[in-house]
């Protein structure tokens, strides 16, 4: 009772604390960005960049451009209207400065502002300055220049301040490195700020990432121009698209075969949705929809693409059922059915006092009012597309049956697969594979070895309590260009299936994962290559999440073997073939190529390309989904044109990481 009494009078007034201003955000940052590391990081400049779509949207900013800079900071430019400068009626400071330090105050609050924009002003540009070492803005209005500067997490070190464009700018923290020499527009917003290190675990922005973004901003904002550059990698891309997502869709689908030569597209006001819908079917046995609300990328979907599949599946089913298609007997098209070789990207814009995102972040659209919107325009204007292009529409629902046939045939050869996997009550491992003694999957290792000789190798060479062997004789099954269904029927990918354990498709468990590495080993020349494409493609396409959690590794064996006097060194390349021969070791050596794996004696293999202590492994990883996407349907796919282009031009840039 006296410990009660204690703890109640250390409890009171005192202890209570007030966080003001910008405070909360250092706290809490999470709150406000979802997280302190990259993906957080990189939302500090998302925000700023909304910004500029906000005025570009409005119809004010025709260029915005996004700079990365020496020093790691970020500058954003637009030549939108800039932000106001004048005092603010019962607050006593201009509202540049309110802009920048109130968590809500902006022009997207009320009528006057924006009636579409990517979320609440004040809240992103503030808690970009919150979590910033140093922040300034510049601003020109009606023939004046202004600046304001903030440092250690929005304090004002400068008031609004005008000054000369032509003249250099004392700064407080940092070299004057903003372009106003060429970015001279009557009218302009420059945001340029610096994350704080003690805030963030990394301060080191994704180039690639932001040229992706903005290259899909350029595509959602028709006409206006987009430039992002790195002066630390020294790159620059420069974006503009007139086409708006008529043009994004066909990006999307470049190098496939599609199967309704003319797309489906749709712009129409609902209510107070504006919705925008393009779609487009390919041979792939793949789905690709983008959704966003008010130019945001919605990662996660939302009622708009909750809206868009209601249309999709009843428009599909009822158009199959009036052309025979589907008899009254068959049950209708499942959405899964539907979504093979889909490519679609949704695009609403809304009232943005009524934006609901589910967190700050806006991965996921909220609004009800969105799905009614979506359906009720795309329903519409799709029965309209399949009765006015029947030929479309033919291929169209012929591929979504075919689909439909395909996935109850893959079910139940599907099912016979997992019902022979070793962790099914009675089941047997493949015949061919030699498992490994330790049971702990995150010690355990499978290698995927080309050829039943190679295999034999590998068998002798490896570590038998950790490394576990499955030779697969012959080259596998392409698959870029089959469906479940052929896929889990053949012999070489059921062995591979069982013996992971996972399952593949809809029933796919990586809990129930074997091996925690998955080492594809082939033979280190052309035909190798083609055979690790080959195992790519299957676990990309089929158990991509083998690849995002870092599970999926290529072996890298050596091509030449050196020997001089009792001296030996294996070379990965012909470039340290060539810089071998050139030193005086390589002048008395004897060089021997390895035509294969099944060259290699035992020991040989084990200390070039299985001993953990020496050997060169690739984790395959997934940086970029849209991008590998490209990728493997070029490097895959039946046009060969693209793929010779492909290859011509990256071939330079080829490179192994030793892990």
């Amino acid at each position: 009772m006296e410990n009660k009494n204690k703890n109640l009078d250390e409890y009171g007034a005192d202890q209570i604390q007030v966080l003001e201003g910008l405070e909360p955000v250092r706290k809490r940052p999470g709150m406000y960005i979802g997280s302190t590391g990259e993906e957080g990081l990189n939302h500090l400049v998302t925000e700023i960049v909304n910004n500029s779509m906000d005025e570009a949207i409005a119809g004010y900013a025709t260029h915005i451009k996004v700079e990365f800079n020496n020093d790691g900071s970020c500058t954003v430019y637009d030549n939108g209207r800039g932000v106001p400068t004048d005092i603010k009626q019962g607050y006593g400071v201009s509202a540049l400065e309110l802009a920048f330090t109130k968590l809500h105050a902006g022009g997207k609050f009320g009528s006057g502002g924006y009636k579409v924009s990517s979320g609440l002003h004040g809240v992103g540009s503030s808690v970009v300055n919150a979590l910033s070492e140093w922040f300034r803005v510049i601003t020109k209005r009606n023939g004046k220049t202004f600046i304001q500067e903030y440092e250690n997490g929005g304090n004002k070190v400068r008031p609004v301040e005008e000054i000369d464009p032509k003249k250099p700018t004392k700064l407080k923290n940092a070299e004057w490195n903003i372009d106003l020499d060429s970015w001279n527009y009557e009218t302009m917003t420059i945001v340029q700020f610096k994350p704080d290190k003690k805030i963030f675990e990394t301060t080191d922005f994704d180039f690639k990432f932001f040229v992706n973004q903005i290259k899909e901003y350029a595509y959602l904002t028709a006409g206006i121009k987009f430039e992002v550059l790195s002066h630390k990698i020294d790159q620059k891309y420069v974006f503009y698209f007139e086409g708006g997502i008529k043009a994004y869709l066909d990006a999307l689908n470049k190098n496939k075969d599609v199967i309704n030569r003319k797309p489906f597209y749709v712009q129409k006001q609902y209510g107070d949705v504006n919705v925008e819908v393009a779609m487009q079917y390919n041979d792939t046995f793949r789905e690709n929809v983008l959704c966003f609300a008010n130019h945001l990328k919605n990662i996660e979907g939302g009622t708009h693409l909750t809206g868009f599949r209601m249309a999709l599946t009843r428009c599909l089913n009822d158009y199959a059922r009036k052309i025979g298609a589907l008899k009254d007997k068959d049950d209708n098209l499942s959405g899964d059915d539907l979504k093979e070789g889909l490519t679609a990207i949704i695009s609403v814009s809304l009232d943005s006092s009524t934006l609901q995102f589910e967190g700050q972040t806006k991965s996921k659209l909220g609004n009800t009012s969105a799905r009614i919107a979506v359906e009720a325009v795309v329903r519409e204007a799709l029965e309209q597309y399949l009765a006015e292009n029947p030929k479309d529409a033919n291929a169209i629902i012929s591929k979504n049956v075919l689909s439909y046939k395909a996935r109850m045939a893959a079910k139940a050869a599907r099912d016979t697969v997992i019902r022979k996997t070793a962790l099914e009550s009675g089941g047997v491992l493949p015949g061919k594979l030699a498992d490994c003694s330790e049971k702990n999957p995150e010690l355990t290792e499978l290698f995927l070895v080309e050829g039943d000789s190679a295999g034999g190798t590998a068998k002798q060479a490896r570590n038998r309590d950790t490394q576990a062997i499955l030779p697969i004789f012959g080259k596998i099954l392409n698959t870029e260009r089959a469906r479940l269904d052929k896929i889990v029927d053949s012999e070489k990918f059921k062995d591979i299936i069982v013996a992971i354990g996972c399952g593949i498709g809809d029933q796919f468990d990586s809990s129930k994962l074997r091996y925690h590495k998955i080492i594809i080993m082939a033979d280190a020349d052309t035909d190798g290559m083609h055979i690790n494409s080959l195992y790519l493609t299957f676990f990309y396409r089929h158990m991509p999440d083998l690849i995002k959690n870092g599970n999926i590794y290529v072996a890298f064996p050596p091509l030449y073997k050196a020997v001089w006097g009792k001296e030996k060194r294996y070379l990965f390349t012909d470039k340290d073939r060539e810089e071998f021969l050139k030193t005086e070791e390589g002048k008395k050596a004897i060089v021997q190529r390895f035509k294969g794996l099944g060259e290699m004696n035992a020991e040989e293999l084990w200390e070039t390309t299985m001993n953990p202590q020496t050997r060169r492994l690739k984790k395959i990883t997934v940086e970029d989904a849209e991008h590998a996407d490209e990728v493997f349907t070029t490097l895959m796919g039946e046009e060969v044109a693209p793929r010779k282009r492909f290859i011509t031009t990256h071939a330079h840039e080829a490179n192994i990481d030793i892990t």
